[in-house]
């Protein structure tokens, strides 16, 4: 897709493509009217800016739909397909390092109500187990403000690999 053809396209069109970004309402409205857009830089601004302001409420809202690190995200949604292409690394997960993680999902689930969150693209199994143990340390008010940002960099992250040339994508 190219950035001319989402400045163009109509809103409900548009927004639909904002929330593969990140299921959060008011901030896929804010990018929809936002437009258009003079550069995938200016709309990552833009976006990265609507972000700033997320709490508890657009955490929650994001992570309605989104699967546990290390489940295989199920459907032919763009959703589950980006969530799949993002956790790939959890498909080489030793059986131990993959037991853990699901060990550690229940413990989150279990202390903070929501799934555990974290931009996994880049990062290994073992980095995101141990970024697991390390938050599930943390308070609450802590670990939204972590999960929040998280979910920004997923955000920006998915920004990007939607306007990148086929071959970078």
């Amino acid at each position: 897709m190219l950035l001319d053809q989402f400045n163009s396209a109509p809103g409900d069109e548009a927004a639909a493509i904002a929330k593969v970004w990140a299921d959060v309402p008011a901030w896929v409205d804010s990018l929809v009217s936002g437009r258009p857009y003079a550069s995938v830089d200016a709309l990552v601004d833009a976006a990265s800016t609507a972000a700033a302001t997320w709490g508890r409420a657009e955490l929650d809202a994001a992570l309605a739909q989104h699967p546990r690190i290390g489940s295989s995200p199920t459907g032919a949604s763009a959703e589950a397909a980006a969530s799949r292409r993002e956790q790939a690394s959890m498909a080489g997960a030793s059986d131990e390092v993959a037991s853990r993680m699901a060990e550690g999902n229940a413990a989150y689930e279990a202390r903070f109500g929501r799934v555990f969150l974290i931009r996994a693209a880049g990062r290994s199994a073992e980095e995101m187990l141990a970024e697991l143990d390390r938050r599930l340390a943390q308070d609450d008010e802590a670990e939204v403000a972590e999960a929040c940002a998280q979910l920004a960099e997923i955000a920006v992250l998915r920004i990007r690999q939607q306007f990148a040339p086929a071959e970078e994508a």
